[in-house]
């Protein structure tokens, strides 16, 4: 796990409500995330063998069986350019019956077909004595360091994030599905950060994981200071593809709807951080509540979910960028870790930490 620190342990501050105790999306219930980071070779690109920058990561609302044991989940599209699966059924049903994979974009037939492997281990009866399952596979595109074409996640990677997956801290950076993918053109990855409630507002919990890969630097903020424009001058490297998962979790007793409204907030924490969006950009997030009973949840705790998914969306993105480390892929490509001591000195100069 990286030494870097994360961005709260700096002194910086995002938002007004309290994080959970591991400030991270574990914090929501029993969920748990799994990683698998694959990193082989070196030099030119020799399509189909490497080398490889790529990996998979997975989330599970529930220790327990989510194929009989589903949860109430939503999907909100920011912007469409992306390659995912198994949207369309969470969307139309409100539910969701697999763990959620994050991976590279043209790993996403064969994760699909591993978590269809998985889950029938855990259920034989899929297709035969009962329905068949929706994998849902969403995607970063990772090939600016990677073989992409070698598409070299493969079943038994699926089954070890799957297998794998735990509560308790998140390791965060260039791991899992965030190993080969960018941020602001520093090196992005993998970050998470959680918000709780007040008691009056029933104390309930919102908990956010990203894989970045978007951006150009000069766009970056952190704090509202546009650190990527204060940084010394350098040429960014060009990033094929610009796209972002967000997975949100709440214990809140939210029906579809009110989880999609949600799940709308979570464009604003982007948008804290510099991001509006691309042409090619496949921006989604991915939500769902551990709580079985849905209850109508007054206006003002509506709020603050809102709030909570804003301030944590902001706070993992940053987490991503604090916490990933310089690495080099294909043909000499680089993405460099964001330079921290420059950034905290910005940051202590306009009074942020």
């Amino acid at each position: 796990m990286t030494s870097r620190p994360r961005a709260r342990e700096t002194g910086l501050v995002i938002g007004t409500l309290p994080c959970g105790p591991h400030n991270a999306i574990t914090d929501v219930g029993k969920v748990r995330v799994g990683h698998v980071s694959l990193v082989a070779g070196e030099g030119p690109l020799v399509p189909g063998k490497g080398p490889v920058r790529t990996g998979v990561t997975a989330i599970l609302p529930h220790p327990g069986n989510i194929y009989r044991e589903r949860v109430t989940a939503a999907v909100h599209i920011f912007n469409g350019f992306a390659k995912a699966t198994g949207l369309i059924q969470v969307e139309e049903l409100g539910e969701l019956e697999t763990p959620i994979l994050i991976t590279g974009t043209l790993n996403v037939p064969r994760v699909a077909d591993g978590v269809i492997s998985w889950m029938v281990r855990e259920n034989p009866g899929i297709g035969i004595t009962g329905p068949t399952v929706n994998p849902v596979v969403a995607e970063c595109h990772d090939g600016y360091l990677n073989d992409a074409q070698g598409r070299h996640v493969r079943e038994e990677h699926v089954f070890a994030a799957l297998d794998g997956a735990k509560g308790g801290p998140v390791e965060e950076g260039a791991v899992g599905a965030g190993v080969g993918t960018a941020c602001y053109g520093f090196k992005g990855g993998v970050g998470t950060s959680s918000r709780i409630l007040p008691d009056a507002a029933g104390g309930f919990r919102v908990g956010v994981l990203v894989v970045t890969n978007m951006g150009r630097r000069e766009d970056l903020l952190i704090a509202g200071v546009p650190v990527g424009q204060l940084l010394p001058r350098a040429d960014p490297p060009i990033v094929q593809g610009d796209s972002v998962v967000v997975v949100l979790a709440t214990d809140a007793p939210l029906d579809p709807v009110s989880l999609r409204r949600v799940a709308r907030r979570c464009p604003i924490g982007l948008a804290r951080t510099g991001w509006t969006g691309g042409y090619r950009s496949g921006d989604l997030v991915i939500a769902f509540t551990t709580e079985r009973t849905m209850e109508e949840v007054d206006p003002e705790t509506l709020n603050l979910c809102f709030r909570a998914a804003a301030e944590a969306t902001e706070e993992a993105v940053l987490n991503t960028l604090f916490r990933a480390t310089t690495l080099a892929g294909r043909d000499g490509h680089v993405l460099e870790a964001l330079p921290l001591e420059e950034t905290l000195s910005l940051l202590r100069r306009a009074g942020r930490i």
